[in-house]
C-alpha cells in the first residue's frame, strides 16, 4: 500500500506499556503514513528498551497532557493541515488505589476531551483501550451485554467515560475491554506476581496464592492487544457515521444505550492454576493455594495481611536489588495491591470481536514461556536481581 493511502495514527499515552508496543507494531509492520506519540512523560524517563527507540523517536513524539484543552491543538494539528485517521487512547491512570478525583481527571476527563476533539474534527476512528474489570463476576465468561459492576475505582471511571462518550454527537468511537495484559517489559499485575515468586525463591518459601486454583485471571499478550487495537480502528473507520441499524453492526449494538465496546482475550481461559504452574516451573518453587476457608479468614483482615506481606517482600526485594548491584531499579517490584486481590472471576468471552472483525490471538495460551519472556525482558533492562 502506498504511504499516502495508509492511515495517519495518533497514539495517546504512547509511552505506556501498551502504547509503546502499539507504536512498535505499527512501525515494524509499516502500517501508517504518519505516527504521532503523545505522552506526559519524556521518552528518556519512560524506561524504553532499545527496540522501541526508533518507533518512539523524538521526531514522532509530542510531550503534552491530552486532558488539558489548551494542549489539544498541539496534539491534533498536523503540518499538512489534514486530520488523523485513527486516534487510539492508551492513556489514563493505571495505578490502583488512587482517590476518585485522580481517575476522574486523568482517565475519565481525558477520554471525554479526546472524544469531543475527535468528533469536532470528524476523525474516522477513535479507539479506547479500556478494561474488562467492569463486569459482575459470574460462573460463565462475561459477554459485552452482561451486567456491569466495576471491580475498583479505576474500572468505575473507565465505565463512566464510555457512558459519556455515547453522548457526544458524531463521535466515531469504539472501545476494547482487555483482561490482564502481559508480555515483555510488563510493569503491572504479572510483574508483581513474578517479583513475588523471585522473593519467595530467595527466602526458600512456598508461594501461596489467595483463594482457590480455579479463580479466573484471563489474559492477553500485549502483541495481541495492540494488533486488536489497530484492527478495531480499521473496523470502526469502515463503519462511518454511527448507524446502529446498519447490517455490519453487531445486533448487540443496535441498542442506543450500549457502548460500542468489545471484549478481547486469548483462548486460554487462564485461571490461578495456570499462573501457579508457570511460576512453579520457571522458579522451581512449590506453589499452593490458601483455599476457601483460610482465604475467608484472611479476607476479614485483608488490609493487615497485605501490609504484612508487603513489609516482608519489599524489604527482601530491596536487599536482592542491593545485592545484585542494580543501580537503576526498574518499574517492577512485588508490591501487592488490594484492588487486584479479588475473590472474583476475571473471565470474558471475546467471540464477538473475533466474529465481527476476523481478528484472532496469535498467543493463544499463557504458560511458563510467557513468564520466561517477561523475566528475560527485565534482565535485558538490568532490572532483574
Amino acid at each position: 500500500m502506498a504511504d499516502a493511502k495508509k492511515p495517519a495514527v495518533l497514539i495517546i499515552g504512547g509511552l505506556g506499556f501498551i502504547g509503546r508496543h502499539l507504536a512498535l507494531h505499527i512501525h515494524e509492520n509499516n502500517l501508517a503514513s504518519e505516527v504521532r506519540i503523545v505522552d506526559k512523560v519524556l521518552p528518556q524517563l519512560a524506561w524504553l528498551a532499545p527496540e522501541f527507540e526508533e518507533a518512539c523517536s523524538k521526531e514522532r513524539f509530542v510531550q503534552a497532557d491530552a486532558s488539558r484543552e489548551q494542549h489539544l491543538p498541539r496534539i491534533f494539528d498536523r503540518a499538512n493541515g489534514e486530520e488523523f485517521d485513527y486516534v487510539i487512547n492508551c492513556g489514563g491512570e493505571t495505578r490502583h488505589s488512587q482517590p476518585d478525583d485522580v481517575y476522574e481527571a486523568r482517565s475519565c476527563n481525558l477520554s471525554i476531551a479526546l472524544g469531543k476533539e475527535c468528533a469536532k474534527r470528524s476523525i474516522p476512528a477513535y479507539v479506547e483501550c479500556s478494561t474488562a474489570h467492569v463486569y459482575k463476576s459470574g460462573s460463565s465468561p462475561r459477554k459485552e451485554g452482561d451486567k456491569v459492576q466495576p471491580w475498583h475505582k479505576l474500572a468505575k471511571w473507565k465505565l463512566k467515560a464510555s457512558d459519556e462518550l455515547l453522548k457526544i454527537p458524531g463521535l466515531q468511537y469504539c472501545a476494547l475491554r482487555l483482561p490482564h495484559v502481559y508480555g515483555a517489559y510488563n510493569p503491572g499485575y504479572f510483574a508483581m506476581a513474578i517479583c513475588l515468586a523471585r522473593v519467595h525463591k530467595e527466602m526458600d518459601q512456598d508461594l501461596e496464592f489467595l483463594y482457590t486454583k480455579d479463580v479466573k485471571v484471563n489474559t492477553l499478550h500485549v502483541k495481541d492487544a495492540v494488533n486488536a487495537l489497530f484492527t478495531a480502528a480499521e473496523w470502526r473507520a469502515k463503519q462511518g457515521k454511527l448507524d446502529r441499524n446498519n447490517g455490519s453492526m453487531p445486533a448487540l449494538f443496535k441498542d442506543p444505550a450500549m457502548p460500542i465496546a468489545f471484549n478481547v482475550v486469548d483462548h486460554n481461559d487462564t485461571c490461578q492454576q495456570h499462573v501457579a504452574k508457570a511460576m512453579a516451573e520457571v522458579f522451581d518453587l512449590k506453589v499452593s493455594f490458601l483455599g476457601s476457608l483460610a482465604s475467608q479468614l484472611a479476607k476479614m483482615n485483608l488490609d493487615n495481611v497485605v501490609d504484612d506481606m508487603n513489609e516482608v517482600s519489599l524489604q527482601e526485594w530491596a536487599d536482592l536489588v542491593a545485592k545484585s548491584k542494580i543501580e537503576r531499579p526498574g518499574p517492577i517490584g512485588p508490591f501487592l495491591e488490594l484492588d487486584v486481590l479479588k475473590d472474583q472471576d476475571m473471565s470474558i468471552d471475546g467471540s464477538l470481536f473475533e466474529s465481527t472483525t476476523g481478528w484472532k490471538p496469535k498467543y493463544e495460551h499463557f504458560g511458563a514461556d510467557s513468564v520466561r519472556e517477561m523475566v528475560e525482558s527485565y534482565k535485558r533492562m538490568g532490572w532483574w536481581p
